[in-house]
């Protein structure tokens, strides 16, 4: 983050041209375009959109030290969206020679004069909005909003941010994300009129993660998505079987994610060891401090994955449970050391900059594209050619969609008529996870029972690779022995291989006669339970779709769908053992 030569920038004396300046700089190219877009238009407002990890705070810096140059402002003021992220750009600024107070109060309303400016969260500023505006309009200010789309989370901090800085002399908005799922507009930002209707936000420069994934700038991120089959048990007492990632209502979606991420039953164990046996190769195959992050729903399920990875680890992670006192100091503390696991609750997942982290899961029911964007966002930095990135998250539609679009590019559209659905959101998933018994309840309306564990489909550059298989197999530790440095095409290459591997494997002995396959399951068949008897039938049916799958690219979800359409019966979750064989059975004659 730090440049060569730019404290020289903050001076008293002119400004040199801005070209000879750039010409012995150490930006990155998309920054030196940026910059330049900058200084010669030289706008009030400024929208610059670039992919986590790419660099918005050293392009925000530098801008800032040309117009301390230049006179143009005379004071800095950064509003971020933690507590955090106000420290963190202090540190950032002090790297390069501005000197910003990250501790400013709004009762004592006044800093230093050894100051450049402030840091704020957008809470602090819609506490006391007025306040600001003095501070603003008393001397010639740049303002920088980070992650400038929080400015439309709450009315009150949009309100407050427009009251506070709308006669700033400068403003730079910044954003990883600049997207909304709703129709709340983001103050500073210009939205141009679209045909039929509605507007769309229109950025000054943009920089997206397929732009940067091009020039090395972030890693190549790929996704291990594990299914499984869930039961949980209603407050009726009625008790309900799904497998993740079959199609299904909203409802039982919510049900059966919400219980394989239970602490209690089989599906996170699973996936949390073999998460760290995929750090662990990491480690040990050139990326030796590489470090994993836990994404928690919320404070009590952070503390059991604590407990989960110190007992399959041996070592006790960081848990970061929320953005207080604190919780700063231990996120430093990991990126400093080489420590294997931290456990947090949504907070890691915007902005924090812990480059070292490589390993992911995604062990919360937050659905949303922004939020997917921001905590997917912390794996992609990119420090030495070859790193890549892995993330571990239940195989849900929902989720498997971002991660097939991780590289597409959004921008925020107000009053799009018919508004497109991405899929389940938080307020959704919160919604199936409550009783409506009576009014004003709000107590689970179901119990998690079980949920078994299995890797469903591995997920990079939008297309899926691998069949299910169990945790602990040969063909599970393929996907997760990948070794620790490869360029994105070595990526694809050694997946491709993967699944050419596994895919002629499992096709063996579907080739046989099928009065020779059933003469030796019989005997296996016999001595199973209902329960077994049906677990292995969904399996087998499963491996074939997913087989089907990479022979036409259908989705999984469109071949069950039509395997129901021609065949009749319920999903797969609740087919009778005769249903699964029949469709087993079909699925064997399609091309």
């Amino acid at each position: 983050m730090t440049e060569p030569g730019l404290i020289s920038t903050v001076s008293d004396a002119p400004s040199e041209p801005a070209q000879a300046r750039l010409a012995g700089g150490s930006l990155r190219a998309w920054q030196r375009r940026a910059l330049t877009k900058y200084l010669t238009a030289r706008p009030a407002d400024f929208l610059a959109v670039a992919t986590p990890g790419a660099g918005k705070t050293t392009f925000a810096l530098r801008v800032a030290a040309e117009l301390l140059a230049d006179k143009t402002v005379e004071r800095i003021t950064v509003v971020a969206p933690t507590e955090h992220l106000k420290h963190q750009w202090a540190q950032a600024a002090a790297r390069v020679g501005i000197a910003l107070d990250s501790n400013f109060s709004n009762s004592t309303g006044s800093t230093s004069s050894d100051f450049n400016g402030v840091v704020l969260t957008y809470a602090q500023v819609a506490a006391h909005p007025y306040r600001h505006r003095e501070r603003t309009v008393a001397r010639r200010t740049l303002v920088i909003l980070d992650e400038i789309h929080h400015g439309g989370d709450a009315k009150s901090w949009g309100d407050g941010i427009r009251e506070a800085f709308s006669d700033a002399e400068r403003r730079l908005a910044l954003t990883g994300t600049p997207f909304r799922s709703d129709d709340s507009p983001i103050p500073f930002v210009t939205y141009d009129p679209e045909p039929g209707g509605g507007a769309r936000s229109r950025a000054d420069h943009s920089y997206g993660y397929s732009d940067a994934l091009r020039d090395g700038v972030v890693r190549p991120v790929v996704f291990l998505a594990y299914s499984g089959q869930a039961s949980w048990r209603t407050s009726a007492g009625e008790e309900f079987t799904a497998r993740l990632g079959e199609p299904l209502s909203a409802e039982q979606t919510a049900r059966a994610w919400r219980t394989a991420l239970d602490p209690h039953g089989d599906w996170i164990p699973a996936v949390l060891t073999a998460a760290h046996r995929r750090l662990q190769k990491l480690r040990a195959s050139g990326v030796p401090d590489a470090g994993g992050l836990v994404i928690a729903t919320d404070q009590e399920r952070a503390r059991d994955y604590a407990e989960l990875l110190e007992s399959i680890t041996g070592r006790k992670p960081t848990l970061v449970l929320s953005d207080e006192a604190g919780s700063s100091a231990r996120i430093a503390s990991f990126a400093a050391s080489d420590d294997e696991w931290m456990v947090a609750v949504r907070m890691v997942s915007e902005g924090v900059d812990v480059p070292r982290l490589a390993v992911g899961v995604y062990a919360t029911n937050a659905a949303t594209p922004l939020y997917f964007a921001q905590a997917i966002g912390r794996f992609v930095r990119s420090r030495r050619p070859g790193e890549t990135a892995s993330v571990f998250l239940p195989s849900v539609p929902v989720l498997l969609q971002l991660a097939s679009e991780l590289e597409a590019q959004r921008d925020h559209v107000l009053g799009k008529p018919h508004r497109e659905e991405s899929g389940l959101d938080d307020a959704a998933l919160a919604d199936a996870n409550r009783t409506k018994d009576e009014d004003g309840e709000d107590e689970p309306a179901f119990q998690s029972l079980h949920a078994s564990a299995e890797l469903d489909q591995v997920i990079y550059d939008g297309a899926s690779f691998g069949t299910a298989t169990m945790p602990g197999s040969e063909e599970e530790s393929d996907y997760l022995g990948l070794p620790g440095l490869l360029d994105a095409e070595q990526v694809r290459t050694l997946l491709q291989q993967r699944q050419a591997a596994q895919v002629t494997r499992r096709s063996a002995p579907a080739a046989r006669p099928a009065h020779e396959q059933a003469a030796q399951d019989a005997p296996n068949a016999a001595e199973r339970s209902t329960g077994e008897n049906l677990h292995a039938l969904r399996k087998e049916l499963n491996t074939l779709v997913a087989l089907h799958h990479h022979r036409t690219g259908r989705p999984h979800g469109q071949v069950h769908n039509e395997l129901r359409q021609r065949l009749g019966g319920p999903p797969t979750a609740m087919a009778t053992a005769e249903q699964l064989r029949e469709r087993i059975s079909a699925l064997r004659t399609w091309k």
